[in-house]
């Protein structure tokens, strides 16, 4: 079975009436599936915030990996005794 990266889906059919879908979709995306087949997603330009991405900065990814390290840090410690 495939992963959907969202809950919301249409098929190709549906896809006739693409405002419809928007529409209907508010502000988040939606998989246009095609046999049960995810062809791609339709995402509304709502529910993209261009001022709210913004590149990390070396401190932030260096808090992500120590936090992440903590973490699993129990599982490694388990996992070295194997």
């Amino acid at each position: 079975m495939q992963h959907l990266a969202t809950h919301k889906t249409v098929s190709v059919t549906e896809m006739q009436d693409p405002a419809k879908v928007i529409r209907e979709a508010g502000d988040t995306p939606v998989a246009i599936l095609d046999q049960n087949k995810v062809l791609g997603y339709l995402v509304p330009n709502s529910s993209i915030a261009i001022n709210s991405i913004k590149a990390a900065t070396n401190n932030d990814i260096i808090t992500a990996l120590k936090t992440a390290q903590l973490e699993m840090q129990p599982v490694l410690d388990y996992l070295q005794d194997k």
